[in-house]
């Protein structure tokens, strides 16, 4: 049976959670999961993200799909950059709001709610945003460093210094393993009053009275930031959920109640909520059903080109070393040619027998007019020609149930069959014949010269 992967990239851990097997958004349990956290440390946090992918990868090969939750665009460049390096291909990446909005709905923390303001107080930063939960996205969002899990951390360790108590380390390394055990201490703090934890360098002495004394201004300060973003974001917030390694501080719900003036939540294993929410977000991908066409054999276009595209016979033919494309416009070119010399020479014969006066002997191909002699041209075919356009008398409708139809004009002459193929006539393919007449002389001929008396 497949499984699914979720990985969230934090600064200071990268977390892979895998749900146990029938755990998914139809059928949830928010603890059924197998987590594992890798500590960054000095190392780049998309290098270890992808050691952590690929390592669970070849550990578990039943892995069908893996979602990779991220902060920014840039983080999700370089996790996938990494991830390419090590020719990983076979996952997606989430953004971490819409990671956690997934697994807050399936465990039923949102029911009721239209619009969240989303608490994430990390190691690295808080980020506030106002997410709308049926769609799902971040509608106005703010991130800051002012506060964060180090920030903490940091004023436990100078605390413990200035009690001295814990002697300063002399190096990096040492200054290291100090924060480290501060973090220890803050994260016991949240279920019990007061730590002692011993190293080389002396004794982790601290209560939660002194704890809260250390961190409520930051705290507060965030607070002021959250209700800021809540107003920007001009939506009707109706809760506030607090997520990430620093949620579990009861403290952190204390204030934000106090300076919001609703209610905030706090789930289960809160450091967890956003790879929880990538696994439920993880779809293996599903077998797609072959089209029917896809089993029918290949046939030749029957509809017009002008109808139908003819992109696939297209290719067929340049497969075969030919543009039917090219072909159809080089023809329609050759057909355009034909015709506008057809058209070209109509137009000049018409244009000459209309300014001689034969216009109407020409165009309708009057077999008289190669015998006829010159002085027989007169205008009455014109005026024959223009009587139809008279309007008929009108017509009284109270005498007549029936208007007369109007006029249409019957030559009076018939038309007689064309003649035989001869120098005067031009012969058009697709157009009758078309007989020049013999154009008269302009002038008379010179008659006789006078005798001189």
């Amino acid at each position: 049976m497949s499984s699914v992967l979720g990985v969230s990239v934090g600064a200071g851990a990268i977390r892979v959670a895998r749900p146990h097997a029938g755990n998914s958004a139809e059928h949830f349990a928010p603890d059924r999961f197998d987590l594992k956290a890798t500590p960054v440390g000095e190392q780049r946090l998309e290098e270890v993200a992808a050691e952590a992918v690929a390592t669970t990868l070849a550990a578990a090969p039943d892995i069908a799909a893996t979602a990779v939750a991220y902060r920014s665009e840039q983080q999700a460049r370089t996790v996938r950059g990494a991830l390419a390096r090590r020719q990983l291909t076979n996952y997606e990446l989430v953004p971490e709001v819409v990671a956690a909005v997934e697994f807050l709905r399936s465990t039923g923390e949102l029911s009721g709610l239209r619009t969240i303001a989303l608490y994430d107080l990390g190691s690295s930063g808080l980020s506030v945003s106002v997410v709308d939960i049926a769609s799902r996205q971040a509608t106005y969002s703010e991130r800051t460093s002012d506060i964060s899990g180090d920030y903490l951390d940091s004023l436990i360790r100078e605390q413990q210094i200035a009690s001295g108590r814990i002697a300063h380390p002399p190096d990096p390394t040492g200054l290291a393993e100090l924060d480290t055990l501060c973090r220890q201490a803050k994260e016991q703090l949240s279920t019990t009053t007061a730590v002692a934890l011993p190293s080389e360098h002396g004794l982790v002495l601290i209560s939660q009275e002194n704890f809260e004394a250390l961190i409520t201004l930051a705290v507060e300060s965030s607070a002021r930031m959250t209700r800021d973003v809540i107003m920007r974001s001009e939506q009707a917030v109706q809760a506030v959920v607090v997520i990430g390694g620093c949620a579990e501080i009861p403290l952190v719900a204390r204030v934000l109640e106090r300076w919001l003036g609703m209610p905030v939540r706090v789930p289960v294993h809160p450091e967890s909520v956003i790879v929880r929410g990538a696994a439920l977000l993880a779809r293996p991908p599903q077998p797609v059903a072959p089209s029917p066409s896809a089993f029918e054999p290949e046939t030749e276009q029957l509809a017009p080109v002008w109808l139908a595209d003819g992109s696939a016979p297209r290719r067929r033919a340049t497969a075969r070393g030919r543009d039917p494309m090219r072909e159809l416009a080089h023809g329609r070119r050759r057909e355009l040619s034909v015709a506008g010399v057809a058209a070209g020479a109509l137009v000049v014969v018409a244009a000459l027998g209309l300014g001689l006066g034969w216009g109407p002997q020409v165009l309708q191909g009057d077999s008289h007019s190669n015998s006829a002699p010159s002085s027989a041209v007169t205008t009455a075919p014109r005026q024959a020609a223009l009587e139809p356009s008279v309007a008929p008398p009108p017509v009284d409708a109270t005498n007549a149930s029936v208007a007369p139809p109007p006029p249409v004009w019957q030559p009076t002459t018939t038309e007689a069959a064309p003649p035989p193929p001869n120098p005067n006539t031009i012969l058009v393919p697709g157009l009758p014949p078309i007989v020049v007449p013999t154009i008269p002389p302009l002038f008379p001929p010179p008659g006789p010269a006078p005798q001189r008396r």
